[in-house]
Protein backbone atom coordinates (compact mmCIF):
# COMPACT_ATOMS: atom_id res chain seq x y z
CA UNK A 1 0.00 0.00 0.00
CA UNK A 2 1.52 3.58 -0.64
CA UNK A 3 2.17 5.81 1.88
CA UNK A 4 0.67 8.89 2.57
CA UNK A 5 1.06 12.19 4.16
CA UNK A 6 -1.46 13.93 6.38
CA UNK A 7 -0.01 17.65 5.16
CA UNK A 8 -2.23 19.30 6.78
CA UNK A 9 -1.63 18.40 10.46
CA UNK A 10 2.31 18.00 9.74
CA UNK A 11 2.47 21.52 8.11
CA UNK A 12 0.81 22.77 11.57
CA UNK A 13 3.66 20.99 13.88
CA UNK A 14 6.23 21.95 10.97
CA UNK A 15 5.25 25.48 12.09
CA UNK A 16 5.22 25.55 15.80
CA UNK A 17 8.60 24.48 15.49
CA UNK A 18 9.43 27.03 12.85
CA UNK A 19 7.86 30.00 15.13
CA UNK A 20 10.82 31.50 17.59
CA UNK A 21 8.10 32.18 20.07
CA UNK A 22 7.01 28.44 20.41
CA UNK A 23 8.80 26.76 23.10
CA UNK A 24 8.53 23.48 20.79
CA UNK A 25 11.83 22.42 19.27
CA UNK A 26 10.85 19.43 17.68
CA UNK A 27 8.43 17.20 16.10
CA UNK A 28 8.43 14.31 15.12
CA UNK A 29 6.68 12.41 12.05
CA UNK A 30 5.65 8.90 12.41
CA UNK A 31 3.82 5.85 10.69
CA UNK A 32 -0.01 5.44 11.48
CA UNK A 33 -0.74 2.29 9.26
CA UNK A 34 0.39 3.64 5.86
CA UNK A 35 -0.07 7.42 6.70
CA UNK A 36 2.33 9.56 8.08
CA UNK A 37 1.29 11.73 10.73
CA UNK A 38 3.05 13.99 13.78
CA UNK A 39 3.69 12.34 16.14
CA UNK A 40 5.32 13.86 20.04
CA UNK A 41 6.99 17.64 20.25
CA UNK A 42 8.66 19.23 22.98
CA UNK A 43 11.06 21.59 24.55
CA UNK A 44 13.50 19.39 25.53
CA UNK A 45 16.12 17.62 23.21
CA UNK A 46 16.81 14.68 25.49
CA UNK A 47 13.15 14.11 25.25
CA UNK A 48 13.11 13.41 21.44
CA UNK A 49 16.28 11.34 21.86
CA UNK A 50 13.87 8.77 23.72
CA UNK A 51 11.62 8.66 20.94
CA UNK A 52 13.90 7.35 19.03
CA UNK A 53 14.09 3.30 19.78
CA UNK A 54 15.80 0.59 18.22
CA UNK A 55 12.12 -0.53 16.62
CA UNK A 56 10.94 2.52 14.98
CA UNK A 57 11.36 4.48 12.14
CA UNK A 58 10.53 8.10 12.05
CA UNK A 59 11.36 11.70 10.80
CA UNK A 60 12.25 14.71 13.10
CA UNK A 61 11.93 18.88 12.30
CA UNK A 62 13.71 20.24 14.88
CA UNK A 63 15.15 23.65 15.72
CA UNK A 64 18.53 24.12 17.27
CA UNK A 65 20.16 28.07 18.76
CA UNK A 66 23.25 28.29 17.24
CA UNK A 67 25.21 31.86 16.98
CA UNK A 68 28.21 33.40 19.09
CA UNK A 69 27.88 36.12 21.68
CA UNK A 70 27.41 38.90 18.85
CA UNK A 71 23.97 36.96 17.53
CA UNK A 72 21.72 34.45 18.24
CA UNK A 73 19.77 32.12 15.05
CA UNK A 74 17.42 29.38 14.88
CA UNK A 75 18.92 26.60 12.51
CA UNK A 76 16.90 23.49 11.43
CA UNK A 77 17.62 19.89 10.73
CA UNK A 78 15.67 17.11 9.18
CA UNK A 79 16.49 14.16 10.67
CA UNK A 80 15.63 10.31 9.95
CA UNK A 81 15.82 8.21 12.68
CA UNK A 82 15.91 4.15 11.73
CA UNK A 83 16.46 1.87 14.48
CA UNK A 84 18.68 -1.02 14.06
CA UNK A 85 15.55 -3.20 14.36
CA UNK A 86 13.86 -1.90 11.72
CA UNK A 87 13.60 -4.81 8.88
CA UNK A 88 15.01 -4.18 5.39
CA UNK A 89 11.66 -3.85 3.46
CA UNK A 90 10.70 -0.75 5.79
CA UNK A 91 14.30 0.61 5.72
CA UNK A 92 14.13 0.84 2.06
CA UNK A 93 10.58 2.43 2.24
CA UNK A 94 11.91 5.24 4.58
CA UNK A 95 14.18 6.59 1.63
CA UNK A 96 11.18 7.02 -0.66
CA UNK A 97 8.43 7.92 2.14
CA UNK A 98 11.03 10.95 3.03
CA UNK A 99 10.09 12.90 -0.46
CA UNK A 100 6.54 12.74 1.53
CA UNK A 101 8.33 14.74 4.43
CA UNK A 102 9.86 16.77 2.47
CA UNK A 103 6.63 18.62 0.93
CA UNK A 104 5.89 19.63 4.47
CA UNK A 105 9.50 19.88 5.55
CA UNK A 106 10.93 22.71 3.24
CA UNK A 107 13.62 24.72 4.90
CA UNK A 108 16.28 22.86 6.95
CA UNK A 109 20.17 24.01 7.22
CA UNK A 110 21.02 19.87 6.90
CA UNK A 111 19.35 16.88 6.68
CA UNK A 112 20.61 13.51 8.67
CA UNK A 113 20.01 10.26 8.36
CA UNK A 114 20.69 7.98 11.26
CA UNK A 115 20.68 4.61 12.73
CA UNK A 116 23.66 5.17 15.72
CA UNK A 117 21.81 6.62 18.55
CA UNK A 118 26.02 8.17 18.91
CA UNK A 119 25.02 10.68 16.39
CA UNK A 120 21.68 11.92 17.67
CA UNK A 121 23.80 13.55 20.55
CA UNK A 122 22.61 17.91 20.48
CA UNK A 123 26.25 18.39 20.27
CA UNK A 124 26.91 16.13 17.03
CA UNK A 125 23.91 18.12 15.87
CA UNK A 126 24.71 21.63 16.60
CA UNK A 127 28.18 21.54 15.41
CA UNK A 128 27.29 19.63 12.22
CA UNK A 129 24.97 22.67 11.74
CA UNK A 130 26.85 25.03 12.37
CA UNK A 131 29.06 23.86 9.92
CA UNK A 132 26.55 24.10 7.88
CA UNK A 133 25.98 27.31 8.52
CA UNK A 134 29.24 29.54 7.28
CA UNK A 135 30.65 32.14 9.25
CA UNK A 136 31.47 31.23 12.85
CA UNK A 137 33.03 33.85 14.82
CA UNK A 138 32.86 31.87 18.32
CA UNK A 139 36.73 31.70 18.71
CA UNK A 140 36.91 35.56 18.70
CA UNK A 141 37.48 36.81 22.16
CA UNK A 142 34.90 39.25 23.52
Amino acid sequence: MATKIDKEACRTAYNLVRDDGSAVIWVTFKYDGSTIVPGEQGAEYQDFIQQCTDDVRLFAFVRVTTGDAMSKRSKFALITWIGENVSGLQRAKTGTDKTLVKEVVQNFAKEFVISDRKELEEDFIKSELKKAGGANYDAQTE
